[in-house]
């Protein structure tokens, strides 16, 4: 596949991706980012970089899975009504020329909005959930269970691009520059911390 003048092909680790006994969500979900970059086999290409990501929906102090069945999406989507809680993605980039790994936190507040019983009666039995974290796909066209969104979109589906290229700036690589544009044209989002995260800020 290619990307701008970029060459990309995927490859998917075997990496365990229990959870630590008292493990922070931050700590977890970069250790399996850190696991799954070094899982890649070797020798890398030389002048290549082995972008590695993991992501978990965190209410609190529990990391919430993939529901096992309906039963369970229900209980999660109710649990996350009309509240706030975080996702969290921990990103890890490899290169194959110096070694050096650099990684990167991305946390953002998804606001649920207040839907209704029917809806996530509908929304759990239609099958979508049973593959998401947290029981949710944010982009899904009907059930649309966000409101309010101001923290980066693209990581709450699973890769914050942005902070993919602050990475990328670290390790001197140049990715092409119009990317984090590119990123919400594609998603149709105008991103409140696109440029703060890009200046290196701590933020979503």
């Amino acid at each position: 596949m290619a990307l701008g003048d970029w060459s990309v092909s995927s490859f998917v680790p075997e990496v365990d991706e229990a959870r630590l006994a008292g493990e922070a969500p931050a700590d977890y979900v970069l250790r399996l980012a850190e696991s799954k970059a070094m899982a890649v086999p070797s020798p890398a290409p030389r002048g290549s970089y082995t972008l590695a990501a993991d992501t978990a929906v965190v209410d609190g102090a529990d990391v919430l899975g993939k529901p096992a069945d309906a039963a369970g999406a229900v209980e999660m989507l109710r649990r996350l009504r009309g509240r706030t809680h975080q996702v969290y993605t921990g990103l890890a980039v490899l290169s194959a020329n110096s070694g050096q790994m650099q990684t990167d936190l991305c946390i953002t507040d998804v606001p649920m909005r207040d839907y209704s019983d029917a809806e996530i009666d509908a929304y759990a039995h239609s099958g979508d959930p049973l593959d998401k974290a947290g029981a949710y796909g944010i982009q899904h066209p009907e059930f649309h269970p966000v409101r309010d969104m101001a923290g980066c979109y693209a990581s709450v589906m699973g890769l914050p691009l942005c902070h993919v290229l602050r990475l990328l700036a670290r390790l001197k690589a140049a990715p092409q520059p119009d990317l984090a544009k590119r990123c919400q044209d594609h998603l149709k989002y105008a991103c409140p911390v696109s440029s703060a995260i890009l200046r290196g800020e701590a933020v979503g």
